[in-house]
């Protein structure tokens, strides 16, 4: 997850191309649907274009200026907007800014709104081979900042599926764990998000290929982001994204009930711990 993680809110450049976008359609006579048809895109990514949230990419500007017939407007902006925007974490991180509802599956990995710093660190150092004390600094600065989401008044409702495995990982050593495990079941404790452990004891689950996000909004269908390797996919294809919250909530049906699934945390939490006095005891 990016560098330019939670950095900033979305830009007035983007919701001026938006607005602009959405002045040409209306000019040209065609409703979403119709441009979307001549973009080869959903509606629902227009929609996100013309509010601000989302960049066309460079592809999809020149099919829109062609659908407009806006002579290379819409493209030649496009160059002169945010460059480090085109880093596929930062689309997500600025989306969050928006959201009404999250749903998070985090795979092998506590989901980055509740980690604390260093848990982050600890995963961050993992992922490079060479890294400088500075620019690990940085990423935990930027994770913490987008986790500020969840502090607000007006936060999102927030669903949390954690697989027991994830708990179990000693990421930074028993001591990080323990304190981040503690961490989570106190956010739960609190109502502040809604947890829900998968034990190693169901066995395979809906969820079990990877990582999901799902993203819902007051105002516009909802996105899914999937997370690999060195990459990620925002899906707002309406098929894709219906088809991840069937995938989340067949694994919710698996998963422990929110009362058993902080118990779970508290005691793997304490294992953490025995752990950690032992190794210091001997």
């Amino acid at each position: 997850m990016g560098a330019h993680e939670g950095e900033r809110r979305p830009g007035t450049t983007r919701e001026k191309y938006g607005e602009e976008l959405k002045l040409r359609r209306m000019a040209a006579g065609l409703t979403q649907e119709a441009l979307a048809e001549e973009v080869v895109c959903s509606p629902t990514l227009i929609s996100h274009y013309e509010a601000g949230r989302r960049l066309p990419s460079p592809d999809d500007a020149r099919r829109i200026d062609r659908a407009l017939r806006t002579d290379g407007f819409f493209e030649r902006w496009l160059e002169d907007l945010d460059p480090a925007f085109a880093h596929y974490f930062g689309v997500v991180a600025e989306l969050e800014q928006e959201v009404t509802e999250i749903r998070h599956y985090g795979g092998s990995l506590i989901p980055g709104l509740l980690q604390t710093k260093a848990y982050s660190r600890a995963v961050f150092e993992a992922y490079r081979p060479n890294y400088f004390a500075e620019e690990l600094d940085e990423l935990v600065v930027s994770r913490t900042k987008r986790a500020l989401l969840l502090d607000k008044p007006s936060a999102p409702a927030t669903w949390i599926l954690v697989d027991e495995g994830a708990l179990r990982r000693r990421v930074g050593g028993p001591k990080v764990m323990a304190e981040q495990l503690h961490k989570v079941a106190d956010m739960a404790d609190s109502g502040r998000i809604r947890m829900h452990v998968l034990p190693l004891a169901c066995g395979a689950h809906a969820l079990l290929e990877g990582m999901l996000y799902l993203l819902s909004f007051a105002d516009a269908a909802p996105l899914a982001y999937i997370e690999g390797l060195h990459n990620g996919r925002l899906l707002d294809d309406p098929a894709l994204v219906a088809a991840c919250h069937t995938s989340y909530t067949l694994a919710l049906s698996d998963a422990a009930s929110r009362q058993e699934s902080v118990a779970i945390v508290r005691s793997i939490a304490e294992e953490h711990e025995h752990a950690h006095h032992r190794a210091h005891h001997h």
